[in-house]
């Protein structure tokens, strides 16, 4: 059975509030020296990629707003070139990418 478009968008929902809420205060340098965070943080990521990448082409068409394709590159990224990661890439993501996501992300699912 497929997973309809509306429990996509509450996974990056919950995914994207959960990543906000992980980072809080946190620092770059705390994903340097805390494994557990920056694990916590990648798998968050890669969840929203993930979710992003199943949804239809239908509603990635009538929100052409919001960068659909960086945000699966960003979770193949992290997908595949585990032992390579740019911690400062992690950290801007949630820190400026995130917030306007899960904003959006709540207009698409109230629009749903």
């Amino acid at each position: 059975m497929a997973i309809k478009d509306s429990t996509r968008i509450e996974h990056i929902i919950e995914a994207a509030t959960e990543a906000i809420s992980f980072l809080g205060d946190k620092s770059l340098e705390d994903l340097y020296t805390d494994r557990k965070l920056a694990l916590a943080l990648m798998k968050e990521i890669e969840i929203v990629g993930e979710a992003a990448s199943k949804l239809s082409k239908r509603l990635k068409a009538i929100n052409p707003h919001i960068p659909w394709t960086q945000i699966v590159e960003m979770r193949n990224r992290l997908i595949h070139v585990y032992f390579d990661i740019d911690f400062e890439a992690i950290w801007n993501t949630i820190k400026y990418d995130l917030p306007p996501l899960l904003e959006e992300m709540k207009k698409v699912n109230a629009e749903n």
